[in-house]
């Protein structure tokens, strides 16, 4: 009987050992754990990563950004190896790295460039100049069938040692480079505040998803949408190709884009950074933006900020002069510029340039080749028309060291990492 006493008194007292070691552990994750004193709230995060909160139709918080996140991804059994890159693409890192160290010098330089699709020879190009990418422009989805144009993308794709960017103009509206064929369409897509007065933000995840599907269906995996620029004045020269809402409902199409474009695996672009306001045609000239800084804080850096923490992967800039960031230079030749996209808003995916022989650039540069002003200004991708000069400026520029090697593999490991990511290679 004593002895049965003296085993229940033990486990009582074990039993009361026991819940005094988890309040201290408590105690422990609650005080020293969280420092800040604030009671972890269900659903709310403990560290790491802020919300995405930045998003509001009060504006942009630069104080409320996230820092640029680092993989989280643990390394492969057994292996040390640890991510040279952080944020979007660091899971990627490691084999990009290794595919960078293979390549040649005019292999680099090739990557950082996305050409527009030569109408001859586009084969035999991407196997001498091994570019980045191609940009297809309707002229070469006329005429042919999907079969035809499944074909000639793949032999593109054959050419290449790395696996190529396809990129196309799909935005909807007045820009449709494929659907506006009944070949691949009964009916051109139409603009996205059409779509959105018929069926709203719904219609709008409904609408990309399928433009997703026949991008990815012919072999591109690129779109270069959505259109994050802010505009309600249908005479501004953007308008038509924006949602034409204000910043915040312009936020909302943009974040709902990118989800679509990112459950169908196809990248896509936020264009044109760092917003482009009731600006003129920089296809035809120079357009200079005089708004304080504080209006692209409360409006044009909002939908791009939304796409971001959407998870978009690629941001296009534009050759506007912004005036508040940079009064000497296009946006696309500002290092100014490229740093507000980077430090303010927390983006670390590629980024790529307008097309380099826009007018706007042929105007600023008096003629000079651009390629090396647009790299050094922070680019990851020059969009480019004039494959030969092009490639040839930037390639002479890293080899008697005007662009170093470390920038040029600066932007080749991120283009390598993203190419991983979505299965380009």
């Amino acid at each position: 009987m004593r002895q049965a006493e003296s085993k229940n008194k033990r486990k009582i007292l074990f039993s009361a050992a026991g819940v005094v070691l988890a309040l201290a552990a408590a105690f422990w994750v609650y005080t020293l754990g969280n420092p800040s004193g604030i009671p972890f709230l269900p659903g709310a995060s403990s560290g790491g990563e802020s919300s995405h909160t930045a998003v509001s139709s009060a504006g942009f918080s630069v104080s409320s950004r996230p820092a640029p996140a680092v993989s989280s991804a643990a390394p492969a059994a057994g292996s040390a190896e640890v991510s040279p890159i952080d944020g979007i693409f660091a899971d990627y890192g490691v084999p990009a790295q290794k595919k960078l160290e293979s390549m040649s010098l005019k292999e680099r330089v090739g990557q950082v460039f996305v050409f527009r699709c030569p109408q001859a020879g586009a084969a035999q190009a991407a196997a001498d100049y091994q570019p980045g990418g191609y940009c297809l422009m309707a002229s070469d989805f006329s005429g042919k069938t999907t079969k035809q144009v499944q074909t000639v993308l793949q032999s593109y794709q054959n050419a290449s040692k790395t696996g190529m960017i396809l990129c196309t103009d799909e935005e909807g509206g007045t820009v449709v480079r494929i659907s506006k064929y009944p070949a691949f369409r009964k009916t051109a897509f139409q603009s996205p505040q059409r779509v959105f007065r018929l069926s709203g933000l719904n219609g709008i995840y409904d609408d990309t998803v399928e433009k997703a599907r026949l991008l990815k269906k012919l072999g591109l995996n690129l779109n270069l949408a959505p259109v994050c620029d802010v505009s309600t004045d249908s005479s501004d020269f953007i308008y038509n190709r924006t949602f034409g809402k204000n910043a915040s409902k312009t936020a909302d199409f943009v974040r709902v884009s990118v989800s679509a474009y990112n459950s169908q695996n196809l990248s896509c672009t936020l264009k044109h950074f760092p917003g482009y306001g009731s600006n003129e045609d920089t296809h035809t000239g120079i357009a200079y933006d005089k708004r304080d800084y504080s209006v692209f804080q409360k409006q044009d850096f909002v939908p791009f900020a939304a796409g971001i923490d959407a998870g978009a992967q690629c941001v296009m800039v534009s050759h506007n002069i912004v005036n508040c960031m940079d009064p000497a230079r296009p946006s696309s030749l500002s290092p100014k510029v490229h740093d507000i996209l980077r430090k303010e808003l927390g983006f670390t995916g590629v980024i790529m340039t307008d097309d380099l022989s826009m007018g706007a650039i042929a105007d600023f540069t008096a003629g000079k080749n651009p390629s090396v002003a647009a790299f050094t200004a922070g680019n990851d991708i020059l969009l480019s028309s004039n494959m030969v000069q092009d490639f040839n400026a930037l390639y002479a520029a890293v080899q008697n060291g005007t662009v170093s090697e470390q920038r040029l593999d600066e932007s080749v490991l991120r283009i390598l990492a993203w190419k991983y990511k979505m299965g380009i290679i």
